[in-house]
């Protein structure tokens, strides 16, 4: 775009001087192209600092699936749920620094900005002891000759911890769990929700570096220079071509005035952020973002049906669609990588403690109630309770 004004630029003023008399000067004029779009790497450092630490979507949309998900009781069920205390006590005070819900706030934010979280097991005279949180920027995994992960390292500091995994179905717990979210392309690396909405992010950031750096310079849209005196000599043009790109383009510069001299007229061009609608623009961009999270868009505060029955229905669709699944992975995952110590036990999500579905619940109680067709133990099953031990116990 730009070689193509700056060609027609050279010509105009050529043709402008073989044609104009020697006494009198035509008008020559210069345009002004903005230039590529700058888009975020797609890495989780970089897209963790644009998204999570700048993006106020992006920030309130990782600690609201993170806190909600780490809030959710959970319990032991299945024939191993007698066993379960025990676990279930760990998970509540995994380490003496941090309580359970810390310790998967922090497990869920990294699958979030991530794709892979990973756990370590403390063992102390060959007990499990505690649970604690590593980086995920700090770890690198080694595959095996399988192509699956045979250990894994991290580095903090300028020093290095290696941890090997002992073979599949080994009485002892493996040193690390590595949890991760789905990706096409990597069987041991997960894809964050954020990657996905990294463009989405982009767009939102720089619609509002654009409508800061407007306000800051008088709020003044771009246009074009229009020369109308002598015509402009390759230096000239060259100059006015360097000051342009260096003093007037960006967000940065969004705005900024020009200072004019020797004949120079400016004509606005460009569209102001009313016409651009760059307010629609942002909305829709962190619809995306929120989209990408799963979280619906009425609980970031973002603009649309913002009725109490609908709150409550988004509500609902957060735990039922986002929440609850995520905190069900994860929950049987730490089950499994446990077993060889607590033996096999089923975690799940408390959903009878969930006070924003208590009122599908109570319709299933309802329902199942009124079935005289089924047993007690049938009806204890179908609403997620164990059999009713012997005895009426």
């Amino acid at each position: 775009m730009s070689t193509l004004l700056e060609r027609l630029a050279r010509v105009t003023r050529r043709d402008a001087r073989e044609a104009a008399p020697a006494t009198k000067a035509a008008p020559a004029f210069a345009l002004y192209a903005d230039g590529r779009a700058c888009w975020t790497p797609r890495d989780p450092t970089a897209l963790a600092q644009a998204g999570y630490a700048r993006n106020p979507v992006v920030h309130r949309a990782v600690r609201l699936v993170a806190e909600s998900a780490a809030s959710l009781p959970l319990i032991a069920t299945g024939p191993g749920a007698d066993r379960g205390s025990d676990l279930l006590a760990l998970l509540a005070r995994p380490n003496p620094r941090e309580s359970g819900g810390h310790l998967l706030e922090t497990t869920y934010a990294d699958l979030l900005l991530t794709g892979t979280a990973y756990l370590e097991a403390v063992t102390l005279d060959g007990r499990l002891a505690a649970l604690q949180a590593l980086r995920p920027g700090r770890m690198r995994m080694l595959p095996g000759s399988d192509g699956w992960p045979a250990a894994y390292i991290y580095t903090v500091g300028g020093r290095s911890r290696r941890f090997d995994l002992p073979p599949p179905g080994a009485p002892e717990v493996a040193p690390i769990l590595a949890l991760s979210l789905f990706n096409p392309e990597d069987e041991t690396g997960g894809l964050a929700p954020i990657e996905a909405a990294a463009t989405a992010l982009d767009i939102h950031n720089a619609a509002s570096a654009w409508n800061k750096a407007l306000l800051d310079n008088a709020a003044r849209p771009s246009g074009a220079l229009v020369f109308a005196g002598a015509t402009l000599f390759e230096p000239q043009f060259d100059r006015l071509k360097a000051e342009l790109a260096a003093n007037y383009q960006g967000a940065a510069n969004a705005g900024r005035p020009l200072l004019l001299e020797g004949g120079l007229d400016w004509k606005p061009l460009g569209l102001s952020p009313r016409e651009m609608d760059f307010v629609e623009a942002k909305n829709a961009a962190a619809r995306e973002i929120a989209l990408a999270f799963g979280v619906p868009p009425l609980l970031l505060g973002l603009p649309g049906d913002n009725t109490h029955a609908n709150y409550a229905e988004a509500n609902r669709a957060l735990y039922r669609q986002t929440l609850i699944p995520l905190a069900r992975r994860t929950a049987q995952a730490l089950a499994v990588w446990l077993e060889p110590a607590f033996g096999p036990v089923d975690l799940e999500p408390d959903l009878d403690r969930i006070e924003a579905l208590a009122g599908e619940r109570e319709s299933l109680w309802r329902r199942v109630q009124a079935a005289d067709f089924l047993a007690i133990s049938e009806k204890r099953e179908a609403v997620g309770y164990p059999p009713e031990r012997p005895g009426g116990a």
